[in-house]
């Protein structure tokens, strides 16, 4: 069992930059992939960017590529979605998710672990 709790959310002009955190807990951490999705009001939950288990593999969504980046600390059991030059459409609440797949496909199903999410609001 693996518990996320998301942070760092918040409101942010357009082009600004946020830093979102997910702590797991468990002793296993490393043997997790982990995922950032996000839900604008009305929409389905989106996926954002993946990491696997020893930070090596790494995959964004088209939409973020060359703007956020993913990472992870496994001594520390948390994983990071750093966000650079934020548009509007960025708006949403953003999940942490986690897998014991390998290389889970950029899907909800495909992740086992969800944390409740934290908002992230883009001003115009």
């Amino acid at each position: 069992q693996v518990q996320l709790v998301e942070s760092g959310g918040g409101l942010v002009q357009t082009g600004g930059s946020l830093r979102l955190s997910c702590a797991a807990s468990g002793r296993t951490f490393s043997s997790y992939a982990m995922g950032w999705f996000r839900q604008a009001p009305g929409k389905e939950r989106e996926f954002v960017a993946r990491i696997s288990g020893s930070g090596y593999s790494i995959y964004y969504a088209d939409s973020v590529k060359g703007r956020f980046t993913i990472s992870r600390d496994n001594a520390k059991n948390t994983v990071y979605l750093q966000m650079n030059s934020l548009r509007p459409e960025d708006t949403a609440v953003y999940y942490c998710a986690a897998t014991i797949r390998v290389s889970p496909t950029p899907t909800v199903r495909a992740y086992e672990y969800w944390g409740r999410g934290t908002q992230v609001t883009v001003s115009s």
